[in-house]
Formats: structure tokens, sequence, C-alpha cells
């Protein structure tokens, strides 16, 4: 038993207390009745402890900020275009060597590239999203321009970023800062709102209990915040990296016509040994990969999950905490305990008086105001810039035949319908799924490794073995694009799942097991309301996931052969390769549109109630 001496007797003065007399839980079931008399009703302390504010959730619709951020993304894409216009007419690749002995180099390049795009994703996900947890009049910006930004289909975006690039910078240096532009897109949007959603759900004692110490910005970030959200950040920094390798491989083999801009990495090796039908370099390739991944799961997450379960919010120990031989290693080293005593330390502790003095109370920032005429004149000359630029891109859309807008319409509604088929059956598995892996310790031993391969191998290097399979069934190609949008998105839903189920605490799982809940009861009152934020987060990241895979999933180059289907990332894919950037920037602001509708009107309404209601408290 988990606490052999219990009995099961719980006090009138709202205590759970066992034979020694000594209190084992906090919040405990309010009446005497016996635990095991009939089927149980979920007790109301269950009900009330994953619940915080009793007022209405404030719901936000389509605003004049959401037109604002959209305007501004349609003038920075007709700005790429314009840009795209003045680009090299040809450009030469690199030579890719098939030999073995090359993969070291290239495995140092992507993995050089996935690191960099991940620092500047933690950078804007811890500034961005405390800007828009703590602000209110930064919310009613930062939320929808965050919102169109995870929305904006990047890969119908990347012929114009490196067009535009490399119209003011070499071939070379221009590739290098659109793949890790591509990388950076795929990493931050899902990072960004797990932070936010971690830092709205900050249980309110905690947040009293900093204010009581007078913690500044800098030790409420350091001592409170990043702790807090410490697991969930961890779950999806996974997440990113492995959604990054999708990016990644299409950044690195990326042409546009008669330029070449494939970059050397494990991407343009694996795009060249199939080119040549090298079935040995296939294999060294794909092996180079999944060797990558399992070092990287093993050096890097499981020792940094061991290491973050000590923030895990709860008042009684895990069974089985996760365990990591590397961490286990580090910790017993002597010489890393002796960089740690005598120059971390020390290193610390000066960074810490040093930002303690110069970092605000919150209040005393709150209260600081002025007159900024700078920002008003850069205002005002952003104003007539964008206005500008809004007007020369509606003379271009102006452009279009009426029949090319009855296609876009038509493509919408046929992609929405995948997305959705998607996402169903992406909730189906991943909920129960991540359940396991996140509350069972041994079946995380064994499954988590293999979650982390599997989602790491991109997608669409399966997606031509799906096709020779699927292609040649009735509706094989609207059926292979569902399964290349779930193969894409999935994980984002898996992981966050993981994490919410990780972050339930012991205390309340050892509670709802002594009252004898049922295995329905304990799902509805304390499982599924632990994993409502988490599911929430996911399911937004995997949809505007699923319409970025779109691009890919519903036009498709194979056996000397084009294939598409009805949809708009069929179209973008079509106006990209035709250069026809009139229907590429109405498709692409037809998409975002579209998705920032769909989060606005739906997706946000279930982002507040997680905020509002389901939080750990």
């Amino acid at each position: 038993m988990l606490i052999p001496s219990f009995r099961g007797k719980i006090s009138r003065g709202r205590q759970i207390r066992g034979n020694d007399g000594k209190i084992c839980a906090m919040r405990p079931y309010p009446q005497n009745r016996p635990v095991n008399s009939g089927t149980p009703k979920a007790p109301p302390f269950l009900r009330r402890v994953l619940t915080f504010r009793t007022e209405q959730p404030y719901h936000r619709g389509f605003s004049r900020g959401d037109a604002a951020v959209l305007l501004i993304v349609a003038v920075l894409i007709y700005g790429g275009i314009r840009l795209a216009l003045r680009a090299p007419e040809t450009v030469e690749g690199p030579a890719i060597s098939l030999s073995p002995s090359a993969l070291p180099y290239y495995t140092f390049r992507s993995v050089g590239r996935m690191a960099a795009a991940y620092a500047l994703s933690l950078l804007f996900t811890l500034v961005y999203g405390r800007l828009a947890a703590y602000n209110r009049h930064a919310e009613r910006i930062l939320l929808p321009l965050l919102d169109v930004l995870q929305s904006v289909p990047i890969l119908s975006f990347l012929p114009v970023v490196l067009l535009s690039l490399s119209a003011i910078l070499p071939e070379r240096i221009a590739a290098e800062l659109a793949s890790i532009v591509l990388i950076f897109t795929s990493q931050v949007w899902n990072m960004t709102f797990a932070w936010y959603q971690s830092l709205t759900t900050i249980p309110k004692e905690l947040q009293e209990a900093s204010a009581i110490f007078r913690f500044n910005t800098w030790l409420r970030f350091k001592v409170l915040e990043l702790p807090f959200a410490a697991i969930s950040l961890l779950w999806n920094s996974m997440m990113s990296w492995a959604g990054g390798w999708f990016f990644l491989m299409a950044a690195e083999i990326f042409t546009v016509g008669e330029r070449d801009f494939r970059l050397p990495g494990l991407g343009a090796f694996l795009q060249e040994a199939a080119n040549q039908g090298d079935t040995r370099a296939i294999l060294w390739g794909i092996g180079t990969l999944v060797l990558v991944i399992v070092a990287l799961d093993q050096l890097v997450w499981r020792p940094l999950l061991a290491w973050a379960d000590r923030f895990k919010l709860e008042m009684v120990e895990g069974e089985n905490p996760p365990t990591s031989w590397f961490y286990d290693l580090l910790r017993n080293s002597r010489l890393l305990g002796w960089f740690s005593e005598k120059i971390w330390q020390p290193l610390n502790e000066r960074v810490d008086a040093w930002l303690i003095g110069r970092a605000a109370m919150p209040e005393a920032a709150e209260g600081k105001t002025g007159r900024p005429y700078l920002l008003y004149a850069l205002g005002i000359a952003f104003g007539l810039g964008l206005a500008y630029g809004g007007f020369r891109a509606a003379m271009m859309l102006f452009t279009m035949p009426p029949e090319q807008w009855g296609e876009i319409g038509l493509g919408i509604l046929a992609t929405f319908l995948r997305v959705s088929a998607s996402l169903l059956i992406a909730l189906a598995w991943t909920i129960p799924a991540g359940v396991i892996i996140g509350t069972n310790r041994r079946a995380a031993t064994i499954l988590q490794p293999i979650v982390q391969i599997v989602a790491s191998v991109p997608a669409t290097a399966l997606f031509p073995v799906l096709l020779l399979v699927i292609v040649g069934l009735p509706g094989g190609l609207d059926f292979a694009a569902i399964l290349l949008m779930l193969m894409g998105t999935q994980w984002y839903l898996l992981f966050n799942i993981i994490a919410g189920a990780s972050a339930i605490p012991q205390d309340l799982k050892y509670t709802s097991a002594l009252i004898g809940l049922s295995r329905w009861e304990r799902w509805r009152t304390l499982i599924l309301p632990s994993l409502f934020p988490y599911i929430i987060t996911g399911s937004i990241t995997a949809s505007g996931g699923a319409w970025n895979a779109s691009i890919v999933a519903e036009h498709v180059e194979f056996g000397g052969r084009t294939l598409y289907t009805t949809g708009i990332g069929a179209l973008i894919s079509r106006a990209t390769a035709a250069g026809d950037y009139p229907l590429l920037l109405a498709a692409t602001l037809t998409m975002i549109l579209t998705v920032v509708l769909i989060n606005r009107t739906f997706w946000r309404r279930l982002y507040r109630l997680a905020e509002e209601k389901y939080r750990m408290e």
C-alpha cells in the first residue's frame, strides 16, 4: 500500500489524519462518511482544488488589434515579394558528399542550426510570454499577434524569405539565416503558449507568498515563475526539437527554380542519397539521425527531466521519480562539485545581487508613467509606412480574377475538414497514451525514448512510402494528406499531455485512491481537469501545425509527376512553383485569417476557461 497505516478516517477539522495523528493531506473531504460505502461520488474538494476564480471568463472575439496585426503581416509578405523580384536568377548549390566520413560534419551543421533556433526561441518565449501574461494592455496586442504568427504557413513564406534575403545578402548567408528562421518558427509557438499558460495559472497562494516576501522581478522569475513552468517548458522544448527536425530537413533541401539553396546537413545528405537511389547512404543517414536523437534524449532531456522533478507542485513525494544515469553521474562528479562550489555559486550570488539592485518591484514597475514623444513619432511613421504597404498589397490582390477567389474558398473548406479530422484522431489516442507515460514511470522509461525517436523522425521522410501504398486507392491522396498532417502534429498534443499528467500532484492521486473513486470518477474530477490547460495548448499548436503541413501534404512531387488535391495548401504550393505572387499573397493571407478566426472564436475561449477555472489551487 502507498500509506499502510491509513484507515480512511476524515475529521471534521477538514484534515486527513493517519494512525499517528499526523496530517496526511491539506484539503480533505468535508463530510464524515465511510470511504467504501457504495459507489462514491466525486468529493467537492476535488472539484474545488482545480478552481480559483468565480467570475465569468473574459472572452474576446476578432478585434481591431487582429485586423492591425493581419495588415502588418500582409505588408511584410508584400515587402518580401518585392525584394524577391530582385533576387539572383540562378544560385549554385553545394556539392553533397555521400561518404559516411562526411556525416559528422553534416551532423554538426544540422545540430548547430537547431541549437541556434532553440536559443532564439527560448529567449523569445521568456520575454514575450511574460509580457502577455502580466500586462493586460500588451496582451491585447501580443496574443492576437501570437495567434497570427503561429498561423502563418511558414513553408509558403520560406521562398519569399529566402529570395528577399538573397537580394540583400550573400546566398549562403541568406540560406543559413532563412533555415534558422524556419526552425525558429516551428519551435517557438508551443513554447510561448506553454510559458504563458503556466504564468497565468500560478496558484494564488504562491503569488501572495512572493508578494509577502517582496520579490522583485528577477527573484519572482527565478524562484517562482521558472520553477513552476519548468516541467511544461521542458516537454515543450522536447516537442520543439522533434518538430524542428521536420523543418530543418525542409530548409536544407530547398530549391526555387534554378536557385539551389541547399545547405550541408543531414537533410541534404538524405535527399541526395534518395535522388541517387543509394540505399546504403540512406541507411547511414537515418542511422545517424536516430543516433543523434537518442544521444540528445539520454544526455540532455532525461537529465533535465530528472532535475526538474524537484519543482513539481505536490506535498507528497512521488513513488517513482524520473531518473537519469547521466544526471546521477554528473551529480556525483567531484570536479563538477568543485566547479559548482568555487565558481558557479559565487557567480550566481553576484548576478543575483546585481539584478536585485536593478530590477524593480512589480508595483513600482507598473506605476511608472511618462511622455514617450519619440515613441509617438515612431508610431506615426510606422503607421504611415503601414498604410502605404497595405495599399500596395491591396492593389496586388485586386489583380486576381474572381475564379481564383472561388478556388481559395473551396480550398479553405477542404483543408479545414482535413485539419479537423487529423486533430480528432490525434486527441483520441494522445490523451490515454500521454496519461500513461506521464503517470507511470515504468511505462515512461520504456515509451519515452521510443516516442522521442518516432516524433523526431521527419514525417516527410516516410511520406513517399505511404504514397506507394495509398495513392492507388480511391481518395488516396486525400487520406494520405490527413495522415501526413497527423504525423506532423500529433506530437504537439502528446508532449503537452505528458507534461500535464506529470504535473498532477501525488497527494491528489493518493487522496482520490483513498476515498475510493472509480476509474471514471478519477478521470472526470482529477485527470481531465488537470490536463485541460495542456490539451488546449497542444491543440492550438497542433491545429496550427496541421494547417502549415497542408503545404506539403496536398501538393507532392512523386515518381516524376506532380500530385495535388483540392486545398489551400495545394494552391499555395502551386502559386510558389509558378511564381504567381498575387495568388500566393491571397492564399497565404486567407489561410492566416481563417486560422486566426478559429483561434479567436473557439480556442481562445477554451484558453480563458482553462485560465479562469482549471488551475492547481
